[in-house]
């Protein structure tokens, strides 16, 4: 009789495939060792299916499979040994989940083992139902759960808290079960209970208004449960870098954001302990720049004192001359969520802001960037557009697009003097020409027409910038119809007749052509020039020479009449309030309800519809739209549904649907929208920043988007 040997043990197991030198080596070795496990669970050993299960357990970390392993893990639940017990509860919130049928054979095992006298099985079962529990299991098990939740066992009572927690996830319907075991919960003694409680208590609320409602009479209890943490003195059990449980100061300030929002009474109630916190907390560790950044977050979220929420915005001022990237990170994206509601004390940091956008991280620039743009208005517009110009100057070819836009919408809003403002945006079209928005163009030459006394300057700015360099294609488009345009101005002005047209030689043949009209002396080379192009292989510009040949030999008498300057052009604007659109993606306009706009353009002006550099493309939002899937990927599910508006038919409404099919939360949903220019704009906030799973709910967002020029269908094709 031949005695089979006893299989390795995990630890030998770990000890071999360290010593593989190559990755074929170890898969050879873990194919053994699966080979050796699969015999000894064929063979019913109840010896080593504990050892066998454990190493399956370490080979399945290492990424390969184990699957074979998941009912030997359910046989090891089923031991009375504890050390088998706890191998198989291990396996199964490893090798199982809710998808798998097989995970429904522990439901029985589960319940057992709640009421097992030995408080350690308990709380096994407890963790393997709130880690892997499906809502089947929840259902069937949540009154074993809400009978732990009332035991004295301070152990017990936190698994069974947290276990909780998941079977609220899973079933909401479930949560008014727990109500009656939380009354007692915040007066344990135990930080464990404590925190655990706490996590529940968010849960709840943060999933019922009902609940919310209910938990609003415990913030004095929890304002005293933090005012004892700040105050107590050294605790070995509970001390970290010299701070009293961390951990439970943060998740008690969460909940307290949440119980103070759009609450007077609950925020009145929890002013003072914040100041306290914000004030004594120590800052040199990381411990207390995490509590000192919650705090900041609730201060900010709830109706809080106006001194209280400088203070706030002063506590980040300080983060951003903190030496940890990730401090100065989170700083900056927290004054740009409160730059719009408290202008003036995110102001007093500007300094330290534009400092920010000489950082070597570029996560922690951008963020400046659009900070520093949100900071902008008509007092400090010039010091900062020489700050942000300068960065655009120096910056990553990544940032240039963001920056130069940022720019032009900060000067067309804030602009001191019509100089200013073209010198602003000739100085990015030369920085940056080839990074701007297709409508910088028209945009920059309307603002050159219409400022009439600018005209013999600019163009003279013109051709200096594009002397030495035209490289930058917006910038020579510019300069090619303001030269057209006015090179009467410029010919007689500081350079000599012939240097323009040597520099656009064989450029732009509508620039010939019209300058040919103010410099007569050089109209021979000029139709030289042109005629050359009449063979070209670009269509655009043989088409083009070949008309103006046309116009020089058949049409020379009109040629004037024809090439004459183009007359001043009207801007086409609202009579509604303009829109603000934050660079962190939030949209935020006054009511969208305006008046229709006066009449476009001149008549004159018409014949800008030929123009090639002032085409513009127009967007139809066109009403009776059915519903549309918007976004239908990786569990999340979009759909728009359209309908126009009551009060002003110029106005759509936009409903947003948003579901989760996946088996876990989606938190901090962020939908961000962008329209053209000719439309407004208004992101109202969403329902809720959670998409629960399993499309147990939905958020709704409401866009309302202004059609001001009523753009119709005719006119849009």
């Amino acid at each position: 009789i031949t005695i089979p040997s006893a299989p390795i043990r995990l630890r030998e197991l770990i000890r071999t495939i360290r010593t593989a030198r190559t990755q074929a080596e170890e898969r050879e070795m873990i194919q053994k060792e699966c080979a050796a496990i699969r015999s000894s669970f064929r063979e019913e050993d109840n010896t080593y299916r504990c050892r066998n299960v454990a190493k399956l357990l370490y080979m399945h970390m290492l990424g390969y499979p184990a699957h074979f392993g998941q009912l030997e893990c359910l046989k090891l639940i089923a031991s009375q040994k504890f050390t088998d017990k706890r191998i198989g509860y291990l396996g199964a919130m490893l090798l199982l989940d809710e998808r798998q049928d097989v995970h429904l054979l522990m439901t029985n095992c589960i319940k057992n083992d709640l009421n097992h006298s030995t408080q350690y099985v308990q709380g096994l079962a407890l963790c393997t139902l709130g880690c892997m529990g499906s809502s089947e299991m929840c259902r069937d098990l949540a009154g074993e759960v809400e009978k732990l939740l009332k035991t004295s066992n301070s152990y017990l009572r936190k698994k069974a808290a947290l276990c909780a927690v998941h079977v609220i996830r899973k079933v909401p319907e479930l949560m008014e079960m727990f109500l009656p075991a939380t009354k007692n919960l915040l007066n344990e003694k135990n930080h464990g209970v404590l925190h655990t409680s706490v996590v529940l208590l968010t849960e709840m609320c943060e999933r019922s208004p009902d609940m919310l409602a209910h938990f609003r009479k415990l913030v004095p209890q929890l304002v005293r449960i933090l005012k004892n943490l700040i105050m107590s003195g050294y605790s070995p059990e509970h001390d970290v870098s010299g701070i009293s449980d961390p951990f439970l100061q943060v998740r008690i300030l969460r909940l307290l954001r949440i119980l103070g929002r759009n609450d007077d009474d609950s925020s009145e109630a929890m002013n003072d302990i914040l100041a306290q916190v914000a004030t004594n907390t120590e800052t040199s560790k990381n411990v207390g720049n995490a509590i000192l950044y919650e705090t900041v977050l609730t201060i900010m979220d709830i109706k809080s004192e106006s001194g209280l929420r400088v203070l706030a915005i002063n506590i980040l001022g300080r983060f951003l001359l903190n030496n940890d990237k990730n401090i100065r990170y989170v700083a900056l994206t927290s004054l740009l969520k409160t730059v719009q509601t408290d202008h003036n004390a995110v102001q007093r940091h500007r300094s330290t802001i534009v400092d920010c956008l000489k950082d070597l991280d570029v996560s922690i620039k951008r963020r400046a960037m659009e900070l520093s743009f949100a900071l902008v208005n008509g007092n400090n517009v010039r010091g900062m557009m020489k700050e942000l110009l300068y960065f655009l100057d120096s910056c990553e070819p990544e940032f240039k697009a963001d920056c130069a836009s940022g720019i032009f919408l900060a000067a067309e809003k804030y602009a001191p003097s019509k100089r200013w403002h073209i010198d602003t945006i000739m100085r990015v079209l030369t920085t940056a020409g080839s990074y701007v928005r297709d409508d910088a163009v028209p945009n920059l030459i309307q603002l050159i027409t219409n400022s009439v006394e600018m005209h013999a300057y600019t163009v003279q700015r013109l051709y200096k910038a594009i002397l030495g360099d035209y490289s930058q294609q917006p910038l020579v488009q510019v300069a090619s119809w303001c030269i057209g345009e006015y090179g009467d101005l410029l010919v007689s002005g500081q350079c000599e007749e012939e240097e323009p047209i040597q520099l656009f030689d064989g450029y732009v043949s509508r620039l010939l052509a019209t300058v040919s009209s103010g410099v007569c002396d050089s109209g021979d080379r000029i139709k030289k020039v042109v005629s050359i192009y009449g063979s070209s292989i670009d269509v655009e510009l043989q088409q083009r020479a070949v008309e103006y040949n046309a116009l020089f030999k058949k049409y020379d008498h009109m040629r004037p009449a024809l090439l004459e300057r183009m007359p001043v052009m009207e801007k086409v604007t609202t009579n509604g309030p303009t829109e603000i659109v934050q660079t962190n993606g939030e949209t935020e306009t006054a009511v969208l309800e305006t008046k229709p706009p006066h009449s476009g353009l001149q008549p004159g002006s018409q014949v800008m519809e030929t123009d090639l550099i002032l085409k513009s493309a127009t967007f139809l939002l066109s009403t009776g739209i059915p519903s549309i899937t918007a976004y239908n990927k990786n569990g999340l599910k979009i759909d728009f549904s359209f309908e126009r508006s009551n009060t002003n038919p110029s106005v759509t409404v936009i409903t947003i649907q948003a579901s989760n099919s996946t088996e876990l939360d989606m938190t901090d949903f962020v939908f961000q929208a962008a329209v053209p220019k000719t439309f407004q704009l208004q992101l109202l906030s969403p329902s809720s920043s959670v998409i629960p799973a399993f499309n147990s709910g939905t958020i709704t967002q409401v866009i309302k988007v202004l059609n001001p020029q009523k753009v119709s269908d005719s006119e849009n094709s």
